[in-house]
């Protein structure tokens, strides 16, 4: 535990009144472990088929028959983590579409490198244990950028990672959902705080000057964005744990939080030993 002088020695630019101090915490590429992992299923003897639409998923005669654009696939068990059609996907084979995904969409800014780096290491608030997302805080990447953010916004579009990205189909679908309407009266208030930092630029700014007061506004410029698939059940309640259900041979991962891709590997392995301990 460190106090505010602690603080500055780790963090010469960060204020607060107290933090924990992880030396080791750290983060990767994951894009870069996701290309390693691709390529040992390659070597395994594994296929990839990218860009391919699964339109159904029909058991017959003991094997499940998987339809997709790029023809069809037949399979003792199915494993899917379909992220934000994770709803969708598990009720091809029957389940239940509970809990619901909701796309939340996070974007992120970008600090520019200066003389003098303003933040060293990874700078995150303390959470709020009534509300699943992280707040905005300081991410250093791998490529010596430092990402700052993001916010969470309702998408309207399952896959919205722009403004512009509005599907009217899915967005009624996700208006329209069980629980979504108790989730907007339970959370409205972050909402609107949430979409004002969006738009007026000024209140983004004083939330990351509470920790990293130095903070001036040519410092902050545009990044990318996300869409985050947040499960929301029938009552309204963000779920922030692990959600796994199988239909027979089936397992679906409908919930997979922050620190999924820390834990994957681990993860991995428990998924694998349960559809194999179900395939018998």
């Amino acid at each position: 535990m460190l106090g505010p002088e602690g603080i500055r020695e780790h963090e010469p630019h960060a204020a607060g009144l107290q933090a924990i101090y992880s030396p080791s915490t750290a983060i990767v590429d994951f894009h870069q472990v996701a290309e390693a992992l691709a390529t040992d299923v390659g070597a395994a003897g594994g296929h990839i088929l990218t860009n391919s639409r699964v339109g159904a998923i029909t058991p017959r005669d003991g094997v499940w028959h998987i339809g997709t654009s790029a023809g069809e696939v037949r399979a003792r068990a199915v494993i899917s983590c379909a992220g934000l059609h994770a709803d969708l996907v598990a009720a091809m084979t029957g389940a239940p579409r509970a809990p619901r995904i909701i796309p939340f969409r996070g974007q992120y800014w970008r600090l520019r490198t200066g003389p003098v780096p303003l933040v060293r290491g990874l700078i995150y608030p303390v959470p709020d244990p009534g509300f699943p997302f992280l707040g905005v805080h300081f991410t250093p990447r791998m490529d010596g950028e430092v990402w700052l953010g993001p916010n969470a916004t309702l998408a309207l579009a399952v896959e919205g990672y722009r403004w512009s990205d509005i599907r009217f189909r899915e967005a009624l679908g996700i208006l329209s959902a069980p629980g979504f309407a108790r989730m907007a009266r339970r959370y409205w208030r972050t909402a609107v705080s949430e979409t004002y930092r969006v738009v007026q630029r000024g209140a983004l700014l004083n939330e990351l000057r509470r920790f990293v007061p130095d903070l001036q506004p040519d410092d902050i410029v545009a990044g990318p964005s996300g869409v985050r698939a947040q499960a929301v059940s029938a009552e309204g309640a963000m779920v922030d744990d692990f959600v796994l259900n199988s239909m027979g041979t089936a397992l679906h991962v409908r919930n997979a939080p922050s620190p999924a891709a820390t834990a994957c590997l681990t993860l991995a392995a428990y998924i694998v030993d349960k559809t194999m301990s179900a395939v018998g």
